[in-house]
């Protein structure tokens, strides 16, 4: 993309926090409906940059790139729960996930932590699509345990001279930056020595491997580094004070996370299948799609609960761990009952034809396999749950 500034906003932004929340969701809905393109909704996977540019850019255009961002930063300046709306609304007309860590994690990670030379520089690209962002957390022997990972970056003159390598690293062959974690120091906690910095992926000595999953598709990569050189204005935060920056947005993503809607459009799905082949005339597989149709809407409530707490401008605490939990598994048991009733259609990739109507079987089963695992394994989760919510002993 050429490079752009916020000049290049269709208007002047209006001030949508100040909109009623119901007067708020009707003019998202409204405009998702109108503008939000075919080739975006509902995809079987995570999209590639190339799939989603030009959605990119027109919610660009329309000043909705970032809405948790202050206004004075390009962003809509959204309240807590006004993000929430946003989100739903987002999930409820299939707008698939673009390559947005930039958007929902660097950006309010600059706002509150880095320099002014930091935020001049990467908000404005990072907004505008000329800066596309990966994760550098997970590495081969540190994916839930994080605190372990072992790539170094040392001082070296004016830069930091990286080594190691990191491991299902999202859509890395995409992006031209990433945020990483690397130990600079070494603390009485693993914790300490920790360090938040930014990476050109343009470095010399910079690998990125796509690694293909069981769909087929190259989502995740493995990136190495052999002596890259990042320069040290990169240090977001102090130095060793990686481990805070990194968890200031886990809470809120969590609740995003366990939102209901990706378990509802599995259950959909699961439900036009069964309407096909005519399964709701067989007595034990609607015990288990009641079931699972139960679970679902006790996710919902359970969901909304912590909704009504980010409304009232309450924190959100450990307890909101179960969402993430409940919302991943449920998902997964919807899956594994659309292959048991899909039967053979089950043995074939992409979309079907089922009895007459088009089904892609495999679709949630494939995508809900990764989500136990991501945004902090659910063993992870439960053991929060029991320590910071039960005061179970360790």
């Amino acid at each position: 993309m050429d490079d752009m500034d916020l000049d290049r906003l269709d208007s002047p932004a209006p001030d949508w926090d100040a909109l009623q929340d119901d007067r708020f969701r009707l003019e998202v809905r409204d405009w998702l409906r109108a503008n939000c393109p075919p080739h975006v909704r509902f995809p079987a996977g995570r999209m590639h940059w190339h799939e989603c540019r030009d959605w990119w850019e027109r919610l660009y255009r329309k000043g909705w790139i970032a809405p948790a961002w202050p206004r004075e930063l390009g962003g809509m300046g959204l309240s807590p729960y006004k993000q929430v709306i946003m989100a739903e609304e987002l999930e409820r007309h299939g707008c698939g996930r673009m390559p947005d860590q930039g958007i929902t994690q660097v950006g309010p990670i600059l706002v509150r932590y880095g320099t002014p030379e930091q935020k001049a520089w990467y908000l404005p690209r990072t907004l505008s699509g000329e800066a596309i962002w990966c994760q550098g957390y997970s590495e081969p022997n540190a994916g839930s345990d994080l605190a372990s990972l072992q790539t170094t970056a040392t001082e070296d003159g004016d830069d930091y001279v990286i080594e190691g390598s990191k491991i299902w690293t999202t859509l890395a062959m995409d992006a031209t930056h990433m945020y990483l974690l690397a130990r600079t120091g070494r603390g009485t906690r693993k914790q300490e020595g920790i360090s938040f910095l930014l990476l050109d992926m343009r470095a010399p000595g910079l690998v990125v491997r796509p690694i293909r999953n069981i769909a087929g598709d190259a989502e995740f990569c493995q990136v190495f580094f052999d002596r890259v050189r990042t320069p040290r204005s990169n240090l977001v935060g102090a130095a060793g004070q990686g481990w805070a920056i990194a968890k200031s947005l886990l809470g809120f993503e969590r609740l995003g996370i366990g939102s209901p809607r990706r378990p509802q459009l599995a259950f959909a799905r699961l439900q036009q299948l069964a309407a096909a082949r005519g399964l709701f005339d067989d007595p034990v597989f609607m015990e288990r799609f009641t079931a699972l149709r139960l679970d679902i809407l006790d996710l919902s409530a359970t969901y909304e609960s912590f909704v009504e707490q980010v409304r009232r401008g309450e924190p959100l605490g450990p307890d909101v761990s179960l969402l993430k939990v409940w919302a991943t598994e449920v998902m997964q048991r919807c899956s594994e009952l659309m292959i048991e009733g899909g039967d053979e259609h089950a043995a074939f990739a992409g979309t079907v034809d089922v009895d007459g109507s088009p089904v892609n079987v495999l679709a949630p089963f494939y995508s809900s396999r990764p989500g136990t695992i991501y945004g902090g394994s659910n063993e992870i989760q439960r053991n929060i749950l029991a320590k910071a919510v039960l005061g179970l002993p360790q």
